[in-house]
């Protein structure tokens, strides 16, 4: 009996062995690391790519990662970003939440790790104060398997990421503070530049990607000097910096912490560093979006300069978002959808000329309100029409393509009766009382729900009823930006033809849906270059 025993445990580690023997495994600048192959695509997650973030280390800029000896297991996520239940709808790879988060997750096809194949890397959204990189959502295996290697990074969310004080500002060599978390995401690329041969990818053929609050970030990228040279290519989806007019000053960033310090019954940065994480989260409350500021160091000028000069990373952009970003309730704020409701919501933003605006929306009765025509003003307000002005800023004064697009296509009825419709386009758990509401019927693409479209995911959101045509849609979706990725240039065959924005008055838009076609809008481009006029910062 012993002897059978020995004989099985000893077959047991040879099994064993021979499986981590197969594993794949590749050497960074850190030290090596052991990932997983699942049917041809080889998955390396939580990976560091920046020391931990805790300590002394927090609010402070990412710090290279220690070295490691032997081999590093990449087989799970690293923990997410801390971070409250701000969207109900978000979906983790991991339950496991830390301050400790400065990790990414790579899907490589290459076979030979010789290949030189192009690079994807998304940063997640979530208005800066949720969100991972291990939601579901993101994942490269689609991406993998149409030969880009695919990569999702963390990077400190909230009050972790972007809490500016002016004792921090003293500690600082460029004397400056907030932006941490933005600072992880250049980071990341560098990260990803240095080490990415050695995963099969090729570091001149980088394309960086967002959504919502990842595609403010990444119009923020472009214009950081920290980025010169980083990436070949970007993409953005539902978002920019420049529709918020001006970013603040350090001195206002530093205000705002000081205010925040003191809501918190501390005196120093010492005591804050000494509040365990999730207490400090807690009291923080950080429930609106924070902001970057002219910190000297990741954004040493307003944003809006920078591109107005021709100063942001030239590079090919595609550019979109989707046709019911936000709904006129948003402006309403809780007043019958009438159109002088609507209209003095409106009047907080563009004044005097209320009464133009309105009239390039067509909105002019109470039945309007409700219709396309308010849901374009809201989502415009929110953030389509800052979307709008970074792809024609980048048309303006960059020298590559600008591809421009128009998403539209709604989700299947949810299939999954728990559920109910959320914030930002996402869904929440059902209340007591809201048994028997139905949900709304939405006839375009509500906010983030390109997402899993884009990426090829669909199947990983188990919410929804998804039809053929959802998935019609979304091989559409994922062969444009595969195309892009690999070329600067998402048109290809099978595909209808997408012409890039660049030197044209009226510029081409693509309209995806069921039905895929490019029209150029006069009248839409009319009325951003009003609105514009009238939001855009004057100095």
């Amino acid at each position: 009996m012993r002897k059978l025993f020995l004989s099985t445990l000893a077959f047991f580690c040879m099994a064993l062995a021979m499986l981590q023997a197969q594993n794949p495994q590749v050497k960074t600048s850190d030290g090596i690391l052991e990932g997983l192959d699942r049917s041809g695509v080889k998955v390396f997650k939580g990976v560091p790519f920046a020391a931990p973030p805790v300590g002394d280390l927090r609010w402070k800029a990412p710090q290279p990662v220690q070295k490691w000896e032997g081999v590093r297991l990449a087989h799970e996520y690293g923990p997410n970003p801390m971070q409250e239940a701000v969207f109900g709808d978000m979906n983790f790879g991991t339950k496991e939440m830390s301050e400790d988060c400065l990790y990414l997750n790579i899907w490589t096809p290459a076979k030979t790790m010789s290949e030189k194949l192009p690079v994807l890397i998304y940063f997640n959204g979530g208005g800066l104060m949720a969100g991972s990189g291990s939601e579901p959502r993101y994942a490269g295996w689609s991406m993998a398997r149409k030969g880009i290697i695919s990569i999702t990074a963390n990077y400190r969310e909230g009050i972790f990421g972007f809490f500016a004080h002016p004792e921090l500002s003293r500690e600082a060599a460029y004397k400056g503070s907030g932006n941490y978390g933005f600072l992880d995401q250049v980071a990341a690329i560098a990260w990803v530049k240095k080490n990415i041969a050695a995963f099969g990818g090729d570091p001149s053929r980088i394309t960086i990607v967002g959504e919502s609050a990842g595609s403010i970030s990444v119009s923020l990228l472009m214009a950081s000097p920290l980025c010169q040279g980083l990436f070949a290519q970007a993409m953005g989806s539902s978002g920019a910096v420049h529709g918020f007019g001006n970013i603040p000053t350090l001195k206002e960033a530093e205000a705002q912490g000081e205010a925040k310090m003191k809501e918190l019954n501390c005196r120093s940065v010492a005591d804050l560093r000494a509040i365990p994480a999730e207490e400090l989260m807690k009291k923080a409350a950080v429930k609106s979006m924070p902001s970057c500021n002219l910190d000297n160091y990741f954004m040493p000028e307003q944003p809006l300069k920078i591109y107005s000069e021709g100063k942001q990373a030239q590079v090919p952009l595609l550019v979109g978002g989707n046709s019911c970003e936000m709904v006129p309730m948003a402006i309403l704020a809780g007043k019958p959808a009438t159109i002088e409701n609507l209209k003095a919501g409106a009047r907080a933003t563009f004044g005097d000329a209320v009464d133009k605006v309105f009239e390039l929306y067509g909105l002019n009765t109470d039945a309007d309100v409700l219709s396309q025509k308010g849901v374009d003003l809201a989502s415009d307000l929110f953030l389509a029409y800052g979307t709008w002005k970074w792809g024609n800023m980048h048309k303006l004064t960059g020298n590559s393509p600008v591809y421009r697009y128009f998403y539209s296509h709604p989700r299947p009825d949810m299939i999954d009766k728990s559920k109910v419709a959320g914030l930002a386009g996402g869904v929440q758990d059902k209340k007591a009382g809201e048994e028997s509401r139905p949900a709304p019927k939405i006839s375009g693409a509500v906010h983030s729900a390109d997402i899993e479209y884009a990426m090829g995911t669909l199947s990983t959101n188990l919410v929804f009823d998804w039809q053929p045509e959802d998935f019609w849609v979304s091989e559409i979706f994922q062969n444009y930006y595969a195309n892009f990725v690999k070329t600067g240039n998402p048109n290809g065959l099978g595909l209808p033809e997408w012409t890039p924005t660049t030197g044209q008055a009226v510029p081409p838009v693509l309209h995806l849906d069921v039905e895929t076609f490019q029209t150029a809008d006069k009248q839409l481009e009319e009325r951003y270059q009003f609105i514009d006029s009238i939001l855009s910062p004057k100095n």
